[in-house]
């Protein structure tokens, strides 16, 4: 894709007609493909929004089953913002791996929030749940400074700049990046029958005069070519549309360009070369689709499933209120006679409680039959209809729930005489159905962290990254000078050695060198270049940028609160096992710290202990391994071993007697030898000598 852009001519050399010929085309082709579906849309939106005619009279009246439905399955399928999560695709301690995972977790956490991403995901659940589609577009704006003063400031970039098309006057001064809903009938893509044929996507950006004329300057010709801008077809938009110019911002993976076309206009406003470098090209993640077939990207919403069922409650909901006004009390009787028909009326007025009416005529009031003369419209068979409808709409109710399968412990309505068993069984098994949902849109909300996060990691500069996570880094030139001041020092340590050797002195003893306190945990750190190179080089493809599977839905306390209890349990019990075996077998302890990080890395719960755990078992490895000074000795110990020297004492002095013992006999017997040897030969001498003759 690479080769292909580059070779692809300037923006300036495109025909701007033809292009725009070209993809009114193409964008009047993708609306007929899918003008069944937006009618469709259209219709459900406003029974969902109850836009119709005055719903207040009897004949209008609606029973607001797709509403009730909606409302049940938004908080099953999202409740809460999705949390980013970047991992090392391979677990290990590289300090680099690491950092540059804490530096992009951070930035996404913070876009999550400055973009709005809760906000922007309950849009696109609510048209994922009545239109069977949600989209959102992303983008990548920077704000530009001028470093010389003599240069006039630029405006903030619209996001179609990157760092290749930065001034060498220029700074950025703030990143950010946006992520915009994009309305389901906002969007388009090329009919395919699979999202990886898709070749090009679409959005319409409705942009006032003022904004229009900063982005396209030259623009104002294809508009009055068009006759103007779009108004609507209903007052609300027409509302909406007052002042507005709809723009079509295309991105095209075949031809590896971007497109700016107004609706309606025969020449395009702008064709470049895309502004982000994404994996996937589009700047969008494939759209959150409900119900599709193989066949076609069309999607069914789910009311088209249930809406006879529906026609029926509402004709059944009409029927029930009309009958529910003919329960009134009706009376009629006769008025022939002047002086009873007076009285009759006063005590059947609505305002007349109790009341005592005196009747003149009594004799001609009992010779007409008393209370016979008064007849009642019989509202007992009205009410016995009622009753019939509410049993055939109720059923019908119930239809609609087997239909979407959404049941009763979804809903909270639940009977007192079911035991807990039965409820969690209903729990586990009747909320399967909504599962794909809650799946489908936690993936779409990850392929949005992916998407960031490929931004964050391929755009923002290094002062960016550290700043927005609060996490300071040296640069290599930083750990450069200090390790040439640690160097100066060693040099001045050893030249006054050198000088006390020459003088006869002793040489003072070696020091470390003098350094701040900060700078020997900035020199374990890696640098941010290393980190920044890790990025740009790898990209997310280093990582595995994910986020929870359940992050997106409400969580079950009693669930994560079982996990944390399992975790805790397992260390707990590893620990105390481990600790025995530590001291019998010292050179065990690095094979069970690795164990322990193999089993705390598979629980979600153990994840925010993971680098905890490492520094743990790197300093026990350490010490296990280090030679050990011997044990100070117990007072047992002391008086055996004073016993045993006294022994060795008395035993040492007893030899020594024995060897001086020795040498005396030694030496007397030597002596009395001389003197024998002396007298012998003094003998001799005188048997020989004539003098003694």
């Amino acid at each position: 894709m690479e080769d292909e852009a580059a070779t692809l001519p300037a923006g300036d050399q495109y025909d701007l007609a033809k292009v725009g010929a070209h993809w009114q085309q193409e964008l009047e082709r993708a609306q007929r493909y899918f003008k069944s579906w937006v009618d469709r849309c259209t219709k459900i939106e406003k029974i969902y929004l109850q836009q119709q005619a005055d719903q207040t009279s009897a004949a209008k009246r609606r029973f607001p089953m797709l509403w009730a439905n909606t409302s049940v399955l938004q908080p099953a399928v999202y409740a809460r913002v999705p949390q980013p999560v970047v991992e090392r695709r391979f677990k290990d301690s590289q300090p680099v791996a690491r950092m540059a995972s804490e530096l992009v977790e951070r930035n996404l956490a913070f876009t999550a929030d400055d973009a709005d991403l809760d906000s922007v995901m309950r849009a696109v659940r609510d048209d994922f749940l009545l239109c069977a589609r949600g989209t959102v577009w992303l983008r990548y704006e920077a704000d530009f400074e001028p470093i010389d003063m003599g240069v006039e400031p630029s405006d903030a970039d619209d996001g179609l700049m990157g760092e290749e098309g930065l001034s060498p006057l220029e700074q950025i001064t703030d990143e950010r990046v946006c992520i915009d809903y994009v309305h389901w009938s906002d969007f388009l893509h090329s009919p395919a029958r699979r999202w990886k044929d898709v070749t090009w996507v679409a959005r319409r950006v409705p942009m006032t005069d003022e904004e229009f004329d900063k982005r396209f300057p030259q623009g104002r010709a294809s508009l009055a070519a068009n006759g103007g801008s779009n108004h609507g077809t209903n007052s609300t938009e027409r509302a909406q549309n007052e002042g507005k110019t709809y723009v079509w911002e295309i991105w095209c993976k075949t031809e590896d360009y971007t497109v700016w076309i107004a609706e309606g206009a025969p020449v395009a406003l702008e064709v470049s070369e895309p502004p982000l470098k994404l994996t996937r090209f589009f700047p969008c993640p494939r759209p959150a689709f409900g119900t599709l077939s193989t066949g076609s990207l069309i999607p069914v919403p789910d009311y088209v499933y249930y809406q006879q069922q529906c026609d029926e409650i509402d004709t059944l909901t009409k029927r029930i209120n009309k009958l529910t006004d003919q329960l009134r009390l009706k009376v009629f009787y006769p008025s022939g006679d002047g002086s009873v028909s007076p009285a009759i009326e006063k005590a059947m007025r609505p305002e007349n409680d109790t009341v005592m009416v005196p009747i003149p005529e009594w004799a001609a009031f009992t010779d007409k039959g008393g209370s016979n003369a008064i007849v009642t419209l019989p509202i007992d068979q009205v009410q016995k209809v009622i009753v019939a409808c509410i049993e055939v709409r109720k059923q019908l109710v119930e239809d609609v729930y087997q239909i979407t399968g959404i049941s009763d412990i979804v809903r909270g309505d639940t009977q007192a005489s079911e035991t807990a068993t039965a409820q969690r069984i209903k729990s586990q098994w009747g909320s399967i159905r909504i599962r794909d949902r809650q799946a489908e849109l936690a993936r779409f909300a990850r392929d949005i962290v992916n998407i960031a996060g490929e931004i964050i990691c391929d755009q923002f500069q290094p002062e960016t990254l550290m700043l927005v996570s609060g996490i300071q880094l040296p640069t290599a030139a930083q750990k450069q000078q200090v390790e040439m001041q640690m160097q100066q020092q060693q040099m001045m340590a050893q030249q006054a050695a050198a000088r006390a050797q020459q003088m006869g002195q002793p040489a003072p003893p070696p020091q470390p060198p003098q350094l701040p306190p900060e700078i020997p945990q900035m020199m374990q750190q890696p640098t941010i270049d290393e980190v920044v190179q890790l990025l740009r080089n790898d990209s997310v493809r280093g990582f595995r940028i994910d986020i929870e599977t359940d992050s997106t839905i409400e969580p079950d306390e009693d669930a994560e609160k079982q996990r944390r209890m399992e975790f805790v349990e397992m260390v707990g019990g590893f620990m105390q096992q481990a600790g025995a075996i530590a001291q019998q077998t010292p050179m065990l302890v690095p094979v069970m710290v690795e164990t322990l990080l193999f089993a705390a890395r598979g629980f979600r719960a153990g994840r925010q202990l993971e680098n905890t755990l490492e520094q743990v078992g790197a300093q026990l490895s350490q010490a296990a391994t280090a030679p050990k000074s011997p044990p100070e000795p117990t007072p047992e110990q002391m008086i055996d071993l004073k016993t045993a020297q006294v022994k060795a004492g008395a035993e040492e002095r007893k030899a020594q007697l024995g060897v001086a013992q020795a040498e005396i006999e030694h030496r007397t017997t030597v002596e009395q030898a001389r003197g024998d040897m002396a007298q012998q030969a003094l003998q001799q001498f005188q048997a020989q000598s004539p003098i003694y003759q």
